[in-house]
């Protein structure tokens, strides 16, 4: 490795207790040390500038706002341990054998943090892949909630029931992910049973009326109603609807309690499970 005359000497001066010498190597060595310390400061400045920048770039680019504060973490750090290397240099200081012990230190690190490294890689490709954003609801198998909140090593779900879940990046990576909000509209299909004896077309006008009458119902795909089957003890209508992503609960729920009272009020028969019993007399 090779030595730096100017730590040696101030070193050795410092060992001598020879101040005189001390505050004389200083003076003599004023320029460098003066340009060593304005590369630092205008290049930290510069880093932050160069910072400010990228996260105005990635807004035009529409990139989800998690992100942003990592990305620019990472290239202000990046760009300030540059400059100071840059600075190192100017004052004669081999920063070789600097680097390779930190590049050391760094692969010591990642094995010893294997887990926590893939939860890292995992949350990267979540925030630059997008297959959720904020606010989106969304399946991964083991549980199903709205996304609140999109870290590095960890992704916060809002439950139905308002429990809070915190799932690693690296399961949701691992699993299929169902995203209930990446389109804005969502087909609906509901089934309704009605009795043998009931008018199949009566019953349909009764459905697309219901359907008819909410702004949570879209025309375009229009409502259409089908029979689905003919069941052992009733006639399963199908009722296949387009709505908002946003509105789809609000919508099943408005069609199951409509369609129960315009069934009623239009006679039409809901069947209940029936069950025959035949008597054989010898």
């Amino acid at each position: 490795m090779m030595l730096n005359p100017l730590s040696l000497d101030f070193a050795q001066l410092i060992k001598d207790r020879d101040f005189d010498g001390i505050a004389a190597l200083i003076i003599s060595k004023a320029p460098i040390i003066i340009e060593a310390i304005a590369i630092v400061v205008i290049g930290f400045v510069i880093s932050n500038l160069i910072g400010k920048l990228v996260v105005k770039a990635l807004r035009l680019k529409g990139v989800d706002p998690s992100i942003h504060s990592f990305i620019r973490t990472v290239i202000t750090l990046i760009l300030k341990f540059i400059f100071i290397l840059s600075a190192l240099s100017t004052l004669n200081i081999n920063v070789n054998s600097f680097i390779a012990a930190l590049s050391a230190a760094v692969v010591t690190a990642g094995l010893g943090l294997q887990s926590s490294v893939s939860q890292f890689a995992s949350g990267l490709q979540i925030l630059i892949n997008h297959p959720f954003r904020s606010g989106d609801f969304i399946d991964i198998g083991s549980v199903s909630g709205k996304v609140q909140e999109i870290r590095m090593m960890y992704t916060v779900l809002i439950t139905l029931d308002n429990t809070r879940v915190i799932v690693p990046n690296s399961h949701i990576t691992d699993s299929n992910i169902i995203n209930f909000n990446a389109e804005k509209k969502r087909r609906m299909m509901m089934t309704f049973s009605i009795s043998y004896d009931t008018d199949i077309e009566k019953a349909r006008q009764a459905l697309l009326e219901v359907a008819g009458k909410t702004e949570l119902i879209l025309d375009d795909p229009e409502p259409k109603v089908a029979v689905k089957e003919c069941a052992a003890s009733s006639v399963d209508l199908v009722g296949i609807f387009w709505c908002k992503s946003t509105d789809y609960y609000n919508t099943y729920y408005y069609m199951q309690e409509n369609v129960k009272l315009a069934f009623d009020e239009k006679g039409v028969s809901i069947p209940y499970g029936q069950l025959d019993v035949h008597i054989i007399r010898e």
